[in-house]
């Protein structure tokens, strides 16, 4: 009752309270600020107010986007990438065995579950894979046996046995992300699929408070700064090719997703060049993937179905 009273007052504070004050009263928009640098890692950030921060699960979440809605005659559209990070560990690790699995479209956190749970896929249940999604995305971020259960309700040694599972799966992840480290401490950086540096100085520290927090930048910074670098390359690259006009507009950048606001009878035209965009800006052993979504307003899009192997002829090129 304390969390949802907590959880509630946050939204209706920051959100609900605020947000019609900082409507402009000449287009009936608001316009928040970005900052091309708003996190170390290269993420933008947002703020005045922070739309990025909004919940897209929970009923209030989903009431306060309902409030955003395009405007006469425009539909939103968005470009998600799909399980980017993992995508982005599995190409930068070379484990052939996660590699394999999304080249085969598998859900990667149903498979997990279903390794450390020692269950076929079809008895994997929900809890089990919101424990392997845990995994998946906490592990490559340095999180332990201590951290994942007190996240997730199992007991200690539930969690090491869980992790002790995960690596025997998934070998090579375990030896990149080590790997992240040892070169960090000799090279006193971390770098980018890129080569875009975060410098680290506190990585060989022996305050161990300190160097332990440098060894999880050195974890998180290849994988969370190159997916900052390929979302705004594709933002570079669809205002380049023309995509971005009066017709299509982007108005939000929510860390691996794009929001437009597009005229509705350019939608189906706009949709294949967005998604074939931001999935070829960049080959991967991991091919990215990017779901696009359509709808009246932000809480209710829903996914755009675009057909296979249709031609795209886009300003600039093809």
């Amino acid at each position: 009752m304390i969390l949802k009273h907590r959880e509630f007052f946050k939204l209706k504070s920051g959100f609900v309270d605020n947000l019609p004050k900082m409507i402009n009263p000449k287009d009936g928009k608001i316009h928040p600020c970005f900052h091309q640098l708003g996190t170390e890692t290269g993420r933008m950030s947002c703020s005045e107010p922070n739309l990025q921060n909004i919940p897209i699960r929970g009923e209030i979440g989903r009431e306060i986007r309902k409030c955003f809605s395009a405007q006469e005659g425009y539909k939103f559209l968005s470009g998600d990438y799909s399980q980017m990070e993992l995508r982005i560990a599995a190409s930068l690790s070379g484990d052939k065995k996660m590699i394999e699995l999304f080249k085969k479209g598998e859900d990667i956190h149903t498979l997990t579950a279903s390794q450390i749970f020692n269950v076929s896929k079809e008895k994997v249940t929900e809890r089990m894979r919101e424990m392997a999604k845990t995994l998946n995305f906490g592990i490559l971020y340095g999180m332990g046996p201590k951290s994942f259960s007190e996240r997730k309700g199992a007991s200690l040694e539930e969690a090491k046995e869980f992790i002790k599972k995960y690596f025997q799966n998934f070998k090579e992840i375990a030896k990149f992300a080590e790997g992240l480290i040892k070169k960090a401490r000799k090279k006193k950086y971390a770098e980018t699929f890129f080569g875009r540096k975060r410098f680290l100085p506190e990585i060989n520290s022996i305050d161990p408070k300190i160097r332990a927090q440098a060894e999880r930048i050195a974890r998180n910074m290849p994988i969370q700064g190159t997916a900052a670098d390929i979302c705004k390359m594709a933002m570079v690259e669809l205002e380049e090719k023309g995509i971005i006009n009066k017709d299509c507009k982007l108005i939000l950048q929510i860390h691996d997703e794009l929001l437009f606001e597009v005229a509705e009878d350019k939608v189906k035209e706009v949709a294949g060049k967005i998604k074939e965009i931001m999935e070829s800006i960049v080959k991967l052993k991991v091919p990215l993937k990017v779901d696009i979504k359509a709808g009246k307003n932000w809480a209710e899009l829903e996914l755009f179905s675009i057909k296979k192997g249709h031609h795209l002829k886009i300003k600039g090129g093809e």
